[in-house]
């Protein structure tokens, strides 16, 4: 029996790290997954173990790569962004793979700031919130003001998911899909690395840019198969719709611990009041800014349904057994149980957390009844949050994938939110490797795309979860 065409692919998040091989019909068709204990910085930080991440990627193709029943036609990779890691000339790592959550020095930022700008001109400018140690523009200015030795010991940085194929092919590439990413290197008004990049040198220590749906190819090296670059994985999970619904403006909600709202169809400039609510703008694998707005949503829900648990002495995940109940909602909204409770308390911006934080638990009679409520606050969030990238687009349906696209109450709330869009429940497996390997299909696979990669199901204001 001959061996079936797969092209491999690494997903390697911050806790799970996996492989997959995809046939030509994008069926999974082996993986393997293992996680990896952090290991400290230089300032006793917490970050990943590069070196022990560089042996799994070598040692796992390898194994893959000898698996008799497969052809491996290609590789990819996708990773999560923000972080670098650091070459010096003879291609050995500098440093670490610094945390994307590592503190970021107040006087450094300070000097950042009164050097180039405030932090509202250059969030505008860059399309990225001000948030420290993510922005890894920023991680590579306090590498050269706070760690100058290894600064000047580096020739090359790579974002991630790039130094995961320069493990594979030997050669340095940058990727838009990294360097648009709240990374504030990027100037989205001029298209080009902004001037602060230039003026600290730091544009001499990034790779040239290389198309993100191109490969290595096997012409260019002594690889046997291409070989893509990488992709940020909020941008790879983007591709199999994009890929699918090519005439259909959509609104795609991807949640997790966030719940991110991106618009593939709304090119407008960031405002500066967007960018107070957590909005940013990605650059996807053809080079196109994608709207995009955060919320904490996974992250509250979790949160609070450990209070809930515990309040009423159930299960952590009995909100699992909760139907939708539409007279629940019908009465909550007609006689909220507020009375008695403060909410001006309530510190953090209304994209942070929602209300429900601050919400007495004794005023609801039953776990249901509380349950119900939570799911309305944040979804009030949401409809905030998504108008943010909606804003006048030619959106016409509104996928869900992730965690809360499985929540039928989270569904229905949002249908009702969204009245005019057809708001559908997506399940894509493994949606960011997927992306990856999507990307460069036309290299490896000669197969037409399959038209039913994702599965869809609608809601409407009336759902109710069978």
């Amino acid at each position: 029996m001959p061996a079936t065409p797969v092209i491999a692919i690494f997903d390697v998040g911050k806790t799970n790290k996996k492989l997959f091989l995809f046939n030509e019909q994008y069926d999974i068709v082996w993986e393997k997954t293992t996680q990896f204990a952090e290991t400290a910085d230089d300032d006793g930080d917490p970050c990943e173990d590069v070196a022990r991440l560089a042996d799994w990627v070598r040692d796992l193709l390898q194994e893959a790569e000898k698996l008799n029943e497969f052809t491996i036609k290609a590789v990819n990779f996708s990773a999560y962004g923000a972080s670098f890691v650091h070459l010096d000339t003879d291609g050995n790592v500098v440093g670490h793979l610094y945390n994307y959550l590592k503190p970021f020095p107040a006087a450094l930022r300070r000097q950042f700031y009164a050097t180039y700008g405030s932090e509202s001109d250059l969030s505008v400018q860059t399309a990225s919130p001000a948030l420290d140690s993510l922005n890894s523009g920023l991680m590579l200015y306090r590498l050269k003001h706070d760690k100058p030795t290894l600064f000047e010991r580096t020739t090359c940085s790579l974002h991630l998911p790039q130094y995961l194929s320069y493990l594979v092919t030997g050669q340095c590439f940058s990727d838009l899909t990294s360097i648009g990413c709240h990374t504030m290197l990027w100037d989205f008004v001029k298209n080009e690395y902004h001037d602060w990049v230039k003026a600290e040198g730091i544009d001499q220590r990034l790779a040239p840019i290389f198309p993100s749906d191109a490969v290595v190819s096997t012409d260019d090296t002594t690889l046997p198969y291409p070989v893509g670059i990488g992709l940020h994985d909020s941008s790879a999970a983007l591709i199999p719709y994009l890929a699918s619904f090519q005439d259909a403006p959509f609104i795609l909600i991807s949640t997790g611990t966030w719940s991110i709202s991106m618009n593939p169809f709304n090119a407008s400039p960031i405002s500066p009041e967007e960018l107070q609510y957590d909005c940013l703008c990605y650059l996807h694998y053809k080079g196109h800014p994608v709207k995009a707005s955060r919320l904490f949503a996974g992250y509250e829900h979790e949160q609070q349904t450990k209070r809930l648990a515990e309040h009423f002495n159930a299960p952590v995940d009995y909100y699992k057994t909760v139907a939708y109940n539409p007279g629940t909602i019908q009465s909550l909204r007609t006689n909220r149980p507020d009375s008695g409770t403060s909410f001006d308390q309530v510190k953090n911006p209304p994209m942070q957390e929602s209300l429900f934080g601050y919400r007495d638990l004794a005023h609801f009679q039953t776990y249901e009844e509380a349950y119900h409520q939570l799911m309305l606050d944040i979804v009030a969030q949401q409809l905030i949050s998504t108008d943010l990238v909606l804003e006048n687009s030619p959106v016409k349906r509104l996928f869900v994938d992730g965690g809360f696209s499985k929540n039928p109450i989270y569904m229905a709330l949002l249908a009702t939110a969204f009245p005019q869009t057809d708001v559908y429940a997506a399940s894509v497996a493994q949606a960011t490797a997927l992306g990856a390997a999507l990307a460069i299909h036309q290299h490896w696979n000669k197969q037409p795309i399959p038209t039913e990669i994702i599965q869809l199901k609608l809601y409407t204001a009336d759902s109710i979860a069978s």
